[in-house]
């Protein structure tokens, strides 16, 4: 069973707008790429998919669970993995140290996490760091370090937001290869502006506008509404462009 959200609303503050209104999304079970404009409600869409928020009304179900149960949110936790748009590191630890603690909070034994961190951190080809304290990486290394502890714990479901903000041209191919390697394995949803190769790594496109779907459907269904004639290898970008100002 897909990740659902049935009529969601969210708001962050009791007087401001909802940034989604009575949402109806249903998420196929394999790898989809999120998008949309700034404020469209991507993020809150994963924060709340990740049970790190509960909406206001409505409800959201993986398989048969429901993060609002709290005999059920221990479950969602390993099986929903999370990675925030800005992940926050514990100072003084170690690469290991850090995939292994978050490890350990999803529920893995001490020693399992221990054992699984090294595997975690080589996917994401840092394992040259492994002992290495994250404080001394750079901003793309330390982005990759939270791809590896989305990963540590062995995750039906990963939840990445904007996961390749800062990496270089060669640390977004191997992400994206990592993608591909997960499939079949692992459903990913992933937010992101990136959209010239989405074809390679994803099956499903879900645009959001003003919290509510624009557009669902399979890569080749979006990359249809490209303007003919667009230019060679941008024909998702073009799509995305027709589809956000057809809503205009």
């Amino acid at each position: 069973m897909p990740l659902h959200y049935q009529s969601c609303t969210f708001r962050y503050s009791r007087r401001s707008r909802p940034v989604l209104d009575r949402l109806d999304l249903e998420f196929a079970p394999c790898h989809t790429v999120l998008l949309g404009p700034n404020g469209a409600g991507k993020s809150t869409v994963l924060t709340l998919g990740a049970s790190a928020t509960t909406p206001q009304a409505g409800h959201i179900r993986y398989q048969d669970l429901d993060p609002a149960n709290r005999k059920h949110l221990r479950t969602w936790r390993r099986k929903v993995s999370w990675l925030p748009q800005q992940p926050g590191f514990l100072p003084g630890l170690t690469c290991r140290e850090h995939v292994a603690y978050v490890g350990w909070l999803k529920g893995m034994s001490e020693r399992g996490a221990w054992n699984a961190a090294p595997e975690a951190i080589e996917r994401v080809g840092l394992t040259d760091k492994l002992n290495h304290k994250v404080t001394t990486l750079s901003g793309g290394q330390r982005r990759r370090i939270a791809i590896a502890q989305a990963l540590v714990h062995d995750a039906e479901l990963l939840l990445l937001d904007e996961p390749t903000v800062g990496l270089d041209p060669h640390q977004r191919r191997r992400f994206l290869d990592l993608l591909v390697s997960l499939r079949g394995a692992v459903h990913v949803i992933v937010s992101t502006h990136d959209i010239g190769d989405l074809d390679e790594a994803f099956d499903q496109v879900v645009v959001l506008e003003s919290g509510r779907p624009r557009f669902r459907g399979s890569v080749s269904d979006f990359a249809g509404l490209a303007q003919p004639g667009c230019a060679p290898g941008r024909h998702l970008e073009s799509a995305y462009t027709s589809l956000l100002e057809a809503a205009e």
